[in-house]
């Protein structure tokens, strides 16, 4: 396992600045989110030219892309070119050597077949180009159950987990504990149990650090563990500060 930096903890600065911060916190892996309403890159532009977010990308600091995180926003996945711009985000995911891409599931109370017929077509064309497709756990989407997610995992061959567990501070242990052999990737940050305290300083929330490694290190995972502070106006604490210092407790964990 390694520690990264999700490009989301700096999302409201532009990508240059925001690769150059998270090089100067001293991290050398980046989750690059790619998200169509954010400051950064966008699915709508990198799906229709891969070829020049790949050139954008390789002028920055010399970071190593852990993984992508994809949020197309609400489209309609049975339109072509939604085909199409996924088929070009696998091609820059292969470029840049990422094995692993993230992506928003549907939202919650969406029908599960629904969803699986969904992923299944997504999924194949990930394998197809040897990478592996990985959807976000998320209270306000299918995958905030985890009995939901468990059986999308089971349904559609080859799906995997980016397990936030931001979104389960309220489930039972066991609950969660059986999606870590589906895990391919994990976004963390520290999270107290009150409607406001999504985001807290860390060692103040409730998540659990050394349990996480010690369960994904069980099931056989060597990927990242990706610090994903979200870059929000209702932050009361330092980011950058609580950035650096969840890198450090993380590599003191590996």
């Amino acid at each position: 396992m390694f520690v990264a930096c999700s490009t989301l903890c700096f999302a409201n600065e532009p990508l240059e600045a925001a690769l150059r911060h998270i090089a100067e916190l001293e991290f050398d892996k980046v989750e690059l989110a790619i998200v169509e309403d954010g400051q950064h890159l966008r699915p709508s532009e990198v799906g229709e030219d891969p070829e020049a977010a790949y050139l954008r990308l390789r002028r920055g600091p010399a970071l190593i892309p852990s993984a992508l995180y994809l949020d197309f926003g609400p489209v309609d996945w049975s339109d072509p070119l939604q085909k199409k711009r996924f088929d070009n985000h696998c091609r820059l995911a292969k470029a840049l050597n990422v094995a692993v891409l993230t992506m928003t599931a549907a939202p919650a109370g969406t029908p599960l077949d629904d969803e699986v017929a969904r992923l299944s077509g997504l999924s194949a064309t990930a394998m197809r180009e040897g990478l592996v497709l990985a959807m976000l756990t998320h209270r306000d989407a299918v995958t905030g159950d985890p009995a939901a997610a468990l059986k999308l995992c089971k349904a559609v061959p080859g799906l995997g987990l980016t397990l936030d567990p931001s979104h389960f501070v309220s489930a039972k242990d066991s609950e969660v504990d059986q999606l870590f052999p589906f895990v391919q990737n994990i976004h963390l940050r520290d999270t107290g149990k009150g409607a406001d305290e999504f985001q807290v300083r860390i060692g103040q929330g409730r998540i659990e650090y050394a349990r996480i490694v010690n369960l994904l290190n069980r099931a056989g995972y060597n990927r990242s563990l990706t610090v994903a502070i979200l870059d929000r106006p209702d932050n009361d604490f330092d980011r950058e500060v609580e950035v650096r210092k969840l890198r450090l407790l993380l590599e003191t964990l590996l």
